[in-house]
C-alpha cells in the first residue's frame, strides 16, 4: 500500500472511530526490505496494512503495535539481528531480537490513534454551553446525536427535556451519566422516573470535583475534571464504538470489522519468538500439539 494510501486510510480509521497504530520505518540498515519512510497501519486484531519490513520486522511490529495500542503510549521499536550490541535501555524505546531475520536493522515509530472519548450534552444553557465548549478544547468529541458509544452524558437542561435524556443515557449503557441539579431537585426528578434502584446509583447528582465552582464555565471546569479524573484513575471508558457507515468503512482499502479482537499470542518453538495467532501465520502440528511460527523457515526446522 502506498504511503499516500497508508494515510488515506489513518484518516479513513480515524473517522470511523476505530482504534489504530501508525507505523512508520525512521531508520533502515542494509540488508533490510524496508526503507526509510515506509510505514503501515495495524488495527486491533494484528492485521497490517503497508509495509514495514519483511515477515520477520512484521512479526515483531505487530507484538509491539497492539501493546503500543492496549496503553496509549508511542514507542520506538528497534528490530535486530542476533548478536548485535544492545540498544540503550530508554523510557520509550523497545529492542526485539530476530533470530530469523536477513541481517539487517530497523527504526519504527510506533504512535497509537486512539478515537477521541465520545461526550453527550443535553441542554442550550449556559452550562450545557460552557461544558461543550471545554470538552472540545480538552480533546474530547461531542456526540451530535444519540449516545452510543458515548464515555459520558451530562444532562444540563436545567428542567427541560431532562427525564428523556437520562433515560436514553441509562438504556445505552452510558457508564458515565451526570444530571446538573441541586440534591433537592435532582431528588424530585429521579423520583418522577420510578427508576430502579441500580438505575438510580449510575446517575451522578450535583456532578463535579468541589472547586467552589460559581459560574457556568467554572461548573463545566469541575465536571470535566471529575470525568477526566475517572478515566485516568477509575477506569471509565466507553461501552463500545458507534458503527461508522458500511460505505464509508469500504471506501478504501479491504473492509474493517467494527468489532475487533487482539489475536492470541504463542512462542514459536524454534526461535522463541513471539508470535500473533492468525489465518497467515505457518502453522503445523508436530507430536500432535499446535505450533505457530515466525516464518516458513522456523516451521521446516520444526517439522524436521
Amino acid at each position: 500500500m502506498p504511503a499516500l494510501m497508508v494515510n488515506e486510510r489513518a484518516a479513513q480509521l480515524t473517522a470511523a472511530r476505530l482504534p489504530f497504530v501508525h507505523a512508520t520505518v525512521v531508520r533502515a540498515q542494509e540488508p533490510t526490505s524496508a526503507r526509510a519512510g515506509d510505514d503501515a497501519v495495524i488495527l486491533a486484531d494484528g492485521s497490517i496494512e503497508g509495509f514495514v519490513g519483511g515477515v520477520c520486522a512484521e512479526t515483531s511490529v505487530r507484538v509491539a503495535a497492539l501493546d503500543a495500542l492496549k496503553d496509549g503510549t508511542s514507542l520506538l521499536l528497534r528490530v535486530l539481528p542476533e548478536d548485535t550490541e544492545a540498544f540503550p535501555e530508554t523510557p520509550g524505546a523497545r529492542i526485539a531480537i530476530n533470530p530469523c531475520h536477513s541481517g539487517g536493522a530497523v527504526e519504527i515509530f510506533l504512535r497509537p490513534v486512539l478515537p477521541r472519548p465520545l461526550v453527550a450534552v443535553q441542554g442550550t444553557t449556559p452550562i450545557g454551553t460552557a461544558i461543550r465548549e471545554l470538552a472540545v478544547y480538552l480533546d474530547f468529541e461531542v456526540a451530535e446525536g444519540g449516545f452510543a458509544g458515548v464515555t459520558a452524558a451530562i444532562v444540563a437542561g436545567l428542567g427541560r427535556d431532562e427525564e428523556a435524556a437520562l433515560r436514553g443515557a441509562l438504556d445505552a449503557s452510558v457508564p458515565f451519566v451526570a444530571l446538573v441539579a441541586s440534591h433537592k431537585r435532582a431528588a424530585v426528578v429521579l423520583d418522577a422516573m420510578q427508576l430502579t434502584d441500580l438505575e438510580r446509583a449510575r446517575i451522578r447528582t450535583h456532578p463535579g470535583l468541589d472547586i467552589g465552582a460559581r459560574t457556568p464555565k467554572e461548573i463545566a471546569l469541575s465536571i470535566l475534571a471529575e470525568i477526566v479524573r475517572e478515566m485516568r484513575t477509575g477506569g471509565l471508558a466507553a461501552p463500545a464504538s458507534p458503527a461508522a457507515p458500511a460505505a464509508e468503512l469500504l471506501s478504501i482499502g479491504p473492509p474493517v470489522p467494527l468489532e475487533m479482537e487482539a489475536p492470541r499470542r504463542v512462542v514459536d518453538p524454534v526461535c522463541g519468538m513471539t508470535v500473533m495467532v492468525r489465518p497467515e501465520t505457518p502453522h503445523a502440528v508436530v507430536d500432535g500439539m499446535d505450533h505457530w511460527y515466525c516464518c516458513p523457515g522456523c516451521l521446516r526446522k520444526h517439522a524436521a
